[in-house]
């Protein structure tokens, strides 16, 4: 069973990438005061380390999406509070695969016009891309196993994940998916103490 889940990108890993994201971010936004845009839910634990990581005066703020329909149209749930015309925005995404969604959701908030408009994902998942996406910025490429942890979910559980799990096996994963929990866990009484 140990082969049905594995570590792919360490919390040490995570955090490095997200402080190099943000002083990139800091460099091209330099004088000026962007609005970070993340993506609810799985974007939230990268969008708090990227802002965290980016030291210019910035807001954020956040819209989440529903699909509906056969094709899976994408529609706002929850919108941003503050307007966007006018303002730089980042659109801070947990992970694009096949495009579709980035691509709507750049879609949609070029319609508020505002100044700019720039991508910034964790994950890139190239092998499913179907729609060209322009991303400004990425922190890493990945291939096409299913991912869990630090923002993404399997059934809602192990977003709180610190690192990136992948699956191996999804079939044994879904019989099992307690495997994940204690592989991830372990040891995680022994950290708090130290």
């Amino acid at each position: 069973m140990s082969d049905i889940v594995t570590e792919v990108i360490s919390r040490q890993a995570l955090a490095s990438r997200a402080s190099e994201l943000g002083a990139a971010l800091a460099e091209e936004y330099a004088g000026r005061e962007p609005i970070f845009v993340g993506v609810l839910t799985g974007a939230l634990p990268f969008l708090a380390d990227l802002v965290r990581a980016t030291p210019i005066s910035a807001e954020v703020d956040f819209l989440a999406l529903t699909r509906f329909g056969e094709g899976g149209r994408v529609a706002i749930a929850i919108d941003v509070a503050t307007p966007l015309t006018g303002r730089d925005v980042i659109l801070v995404e947990d992970i694009v695969d096949t495009g579709l969604t980035a691509l709507a959701l750049t879609n949609l908030l070029q319609e508020r016009d505002p100044a700019s408009l720039s991508v910034v994902t964790l994950l890139d998942k190239v092998p499913r891309r179907l729609v060209d996406v322009p991303l400004t910025f990425r922190g890493f490429e990945v291939g096409d196993e299913f991912l869990l942890g630090y923002g993404l979910d399997w059934e809602g559980k192990y977003r709180n994940l610190q690192s990136l799990w992948a699956v191996l096996d999804l079939a044994e994963f879904a019989e099992n998916p307690g495997i994940l929990r204690s592989k991830a866990f372990a040891g995680a009484a022994d950290r708090l103490r130290t």
